[in-house]
């Protein structure tokens, strides 16, 4: 199945850190389509900018709604945005629903310095890569000999300059717009609350970074001044309920002399403000166990946190290597030659795959 920790890195991938001091934004979305999960809605489809979710739509509520209030503020210039949204994703919902597990994502990342764009479009089925786009190749990547097939007909009928072309224009066209709309928040900066954290003489000891904002962050141990790479280990980052991140780090220091110890810093940095440096001093170490029960609790609520809001990409296997495709014609034709059991005839097939090509054209909203 799923490992839940795939999406995190791929979530947080499009947002980096330049010692330029320049960002890169990113507009991401994430769908999911699945008749397998219980309790979970058969259709999910969700939207983030810089990490941040804004939109949200699944087949409970059949609503295009914003996450955040400044999304309301896009009917200002566009007063068909949610209503044109809902009908796209109605239509995916419909179409998808006929598939045993479809899952898709896809956007673009900006540089607001040196205006670099990049993309990435990729789709699985059944749990398995299936396709990918890779922009600065501008060919497809085929992981599975079932794919061959729809690589060499995309890429002889273009489709790799209709991908491009998305990327490259609307894609980013919205992503400034949604900064623009939502500067006040995607533009602040925030710093954590660090805390050292033990949960008895032998364990490690655990820098905790909480509420900090944007997640273009960094969270590592250093001695005298240098970065450790050996007895550490570096958490992924992880969201609050409140839009907000955390990430820890842990140190293995059992083999060093308690008057040691305070050679060793906790080194916290953030996009555009100065290094955050936290000396290891014994005395600051919490291990009481009801205020370390309720710090993992809180790293624990926000990983589920992660799923609540976006279960959509918890199914998501994705590689940052492999640069992911908006579907085109011959997906299902290729996902049908994995299920054996599919008995639609050629020309049945064929119309489905105009319809959601149709429905999942790049060109389209998302």
């Amino acid at each position: 199945m799923f490992v839940m920790k795939v999406f995190v890195l791929v979530t947080l991938l499009a947002v980096l850190i330049n010692d330029a001091g320049s960002m890169t934004h990113s507009l991401l979305y994430y769908e999911t389509s699945s008749t397998q999960v219980s309790n979970f809605p058969q259709y999910v489809a969700v939207g983030y900018v810089n990490g941040l979710q804004i939109v949200h739509y699944d087949s409970k509520t059949r609503k295009y709604e914003p996450k955040q209030e400044w999304m309301k503020r896009i009917t200002e210039e566009d007063s068909e945005y949610w209503d044109r949204n809902t009908q796209i994703n109605l239509n995916s919902e419909q179409i998808k629903k006929r598939l045993h597990m479809w899952q898709r994502m896809g956007g673009c990342e900006w540089d607001d310095e040196t205006n670099e764009i990049n993309g990435y479009f990729q789709f699985a089925f059944d749990g398995e890569d299936f396709i990918a786009f890779d922009l600065k190749t501008e060919t497809f990547v085929a992981p599975r000999p079932e794919a061959v097939v729809s690589k060499h007909k995309w890429e002889r009928d273009g489709e790799a300059v209709r991908y491009k072309d998305y990327i490259t224009h609307r894609c980013v066209e919205y992503l400034k717009k949604y900064l623009r709309n939502g500067e006040s928040v995607l533009m602040r900066k925030e710093l954590p609350l660090v805390s050292f954290l033990q949960k008895s003489p032998s364990s490690p000891v655990t820098c905790h970074a909480t509420g900090f904002y944007p997640d273009r962050a960094m969270l590592f141990w250093t001695k005298d001044g240098e970065e450790l790479y050996e007895g550490v280990d570096y958490w992924e980052i992880l969201p609050n309920h409140d839009g907000t991140f955390q990430k820890s780090a842990d140190l293995d220091l059992t083999s060093v002399p308690h008057q040691d110890w305070e050679r060793y810093e906790c080194v916290f940095q953030l996009s555009g403000v100065p290094d955050k440096n936290y000396r290891l001093d014994r005395s600051k170490i919490r291990t009481n166990a009801k205020d370390l029960t309720n710090t993992y609790i809180g790293v624990a609520l926000g990983a589920l946190g992660l799923l609540a809001v976006a279960g959509v990409v918890t199914f998501f296997v994705l590689r940052r290597r492999a640069e992911c495709p908006p579907i085109s014609q011959n997906d299902l034709q290729a996902k049908q030659r994995l299920n054996s059991d599919n008995q639609e005839t050629p020309s049945e097939r064929s119309s489905e795959d105009a319809e959601v090509a149709e429905t999942l054209n790049p060109d389209g909203e998302r």
